[in-house]
């Protein structure tokens, strides 16, 4: 297809951001104090993987609503041997919770899992046992360059000292105060006097630096086998929750081999089961490349309806066969297979929206962040970490300063599905640290935060690279959209010629502000240089190392 993907396109946009270059190292992340630790370790002469773990340390403390050590999430690396591994950190059912322990809110639909009394949602039920701080010390340990006390340095820094709160920030807290001030803890940092922070306020948390330090000098050690994992501990058999000492002492990393697919020549590679992410991706992939994207231009009503359809396509399969592969046969080659996208797409009408139902049978029980790391080695790292919720369980650990997940409401609260509760199941998630490479050569690495939004999002990011021709800032700002077979979501920038046109081939369409959260990205060129690029949906900054050391043998002398 030749020609600018502008003039094919139904949707304009300008980008409101710009990217980054570097030679030696990129870190792109969402919050500017962050994608600065990262650049701190890889100007000291660390790797991707030393700037990977000071940036995610760091985003614990300055995005504290989205990230945390009692938290879980899934890194993609890409070692400069060209090798590809993902080391699952994901949360687990506590060893204490039955498939029965919640009930479901009388009336819920099958893909929502509330429960009464919001058990799995907010408080201390809702916390799974946590996989993030162990997977970042192995991560570190195997792959890094740096010791854990000089990566974890930028954080205490953060922690102690205090940073000035964004609008960004401010919002979250906002949208969360309501939960958040039945908490004292929690409220006594983000809601000083039941309001919000403001804007350039500072935060500090000064109880969080000493945990921060405790885990600089004695490592994952210090929650999952000692004193950290006391304070929890006690905290849960005092307020209700269900981890216990057992749960931490067994909790084990898990490495994991990608799900690959082939995308009109491009290899594509995301994660596997438990994560949801990388298998639909892959078969949604399956599905468009049967269709000319590219002809057909972005944002145009029949791009949007064959992207809606085989979302809905993915979700209702998802439903039925995603989860721990430890408790669930995930039939991956079935569904990532050229023939299961054939007899898919063969049913879609270009013309209509349709309901959808599983093509695999049903499977039977027996807000996150986002950053990418880049050296000059040749070491990649894209990673999305995640308390679940915006501010997690909304509760702050007295004694820690941490705030901790809620991943229990990723669990079906009604026995017998594929994503019922099981005890030590691991989370099944969206999560979506993808790289596309081409001819063997990696091009881009992505991801971004979400929830259920996330591999649907990161799907249209590579569409956009791959089929429309886009650059990496314009590919991550782009608008998006998103559905599981309900309302079809259009970001505000789809016109209304768009919409009415959806309308009329039966879709539901309500506009929203946003489809998911900041998504952040870097293209590898071939002149051995690379691009950062963070969108709009955050406050997501690339900071790029070029430069280098003197040449050898200069001096210079004042005569």
């Amino acid at each position: 297809m030749t020609g600018h993907w502008r003039d094919r396109a139904a949707i304009g946009f300008q980008c409101q951001k710009r990217p980054a270059t570097g030679s030696r190292g990129m870190v792109v992340s969402n919050h500017p104090l962050a994608s600065n630790a990262g650049a701190e370790m890889l100007a000291a002469g660390g790797d991707a993987i030393d700037a990977a773990i000071a940036t995610l340390f760091a985003l614990t403390v300055v995005e504290p609503m989205m990230v945390g050590i009692i938290g879980g999430g899934m890194a993609h690396i890409r070692t400069s041997d060209g090798s590809h591994r993902f080391v699952d950190g994901q949360s687990t059912v506590p060893l204490a919770v039955r498939p029965d322990t919640y009930t479901s809110k009388p009336g819920s639909a099958h893909d929502v899992f509330d429960t009464t009394g919001d058990e799995n949602l907010n408080g201390p039920k809702a916390v799974a046992v946590p996989g993030s701080l162990k997977a970042w010390c192995e991560t570190l340990q195997r792959f890094g360059t740096m010791s854990l006390a000089d990566v974890m340095q930028p954080a205490i820094k953060h922690a102690s000292r205090g940073y000035a709160a964004t609008p960004y920030l401010h919002e979250c807290i906002s949208d969360s105060a309501r939960e958040m001030l039945k908490d004292k803890a929690i409220s006594a940092i983000y809601l000083p006097g039941g309001m919000p922070l403001k804007t350039g306020e500072r935060v500090v948390q000064s109880e969080y630096a000493e945990t921060l330090r405790c885990i600089s000098q004695h490592g994952e050690a210090a929650l999952y086998h000692g004193p950290l994992g006391d304070i929890l501990v006690d905290y849960m058999k005092n307020n209700g929750g269900f981890i216990a000492r057992e749960d931490l002492a067994t909790y084990k990393t898990v490495e994991r081999q990608p799900i690959r697919a082939d995308y009109r020549g491009w290899e594509i590679l995301g994660p596997p089961p438990p994560a949801a992410s990388g298998v639909h991706i892959a078969q949604m992939l399956n599905i468009l490349e049967g269709y000319d994207i590219a002809k057909l231009g972005f944002g145009s009503a029949a791009t949007i309806h064959y992207l809606a359809e085989v979302l809905k396509i993915a979700f209702a399969d998802r439903a039925a066969a995603s989860g721990d592969p430890e408790f669930i046969n995930v039939p991956v080659e079935r569904l990532t297979s050229k023939a299961y996208a054939d007899a898919r797409r063969r049913a879609i009408d270009s013309n209509r929206a349709q309901a959808w139902s599983a093509g695999v049978a049903q499977l039977e029980s027996a807000h996150t962040t986002h950053m990418t790391a880049a050296d000059a080695f040749g070491n990649v790292v894209a990673t999305t970490q995640t308390i679940n919720n915006l501010f997690g369980a909304k509760i702050l650990i007295p004694g820690l300063g941490v705030i901790p997940n809620n991943y229990m409401n990723l669990y079906d609260p009604r026995p017998g599905h594929a994503l019922s509760l099981a005890p030590g199941k691991r989370v099944t998630t969206s999560m979506s640290p993808m790289m596309a490479l081409r001819d063997g050569r990696l091009v881009y690495a992505l991801g971004l935060p979400g929830g259920k939004r996330i591999f649907p999002s990161a799907m249209q990011a590579l569409i956009n690279l791959i089929d429309h021709g886009m650059s990496l800032q314009e590919a991550v700002e782009a608008p998006r959209v998103w559905t599981e077979g309900n309302a079809l979501e259009v970001e505000l920038a789809v016109p209304e010629s768009v919409r009415a046109k959806l309308i009329s081939m039966g879709h539901k369409v309500l506009p929203v502000p946003t489809v998911a959260g900041g998504m952040n990205a870097i293209q590898f060129h071939e002149d051995g240089t690379m691009s950062g690029a963070a969108c709009w949906r955050a406050d997501g900054t690339p900071i790029g190392i070029a430069g280098g050391l003197a040449r050898a043998g200069v001096r210079f002398g004042l005569a």
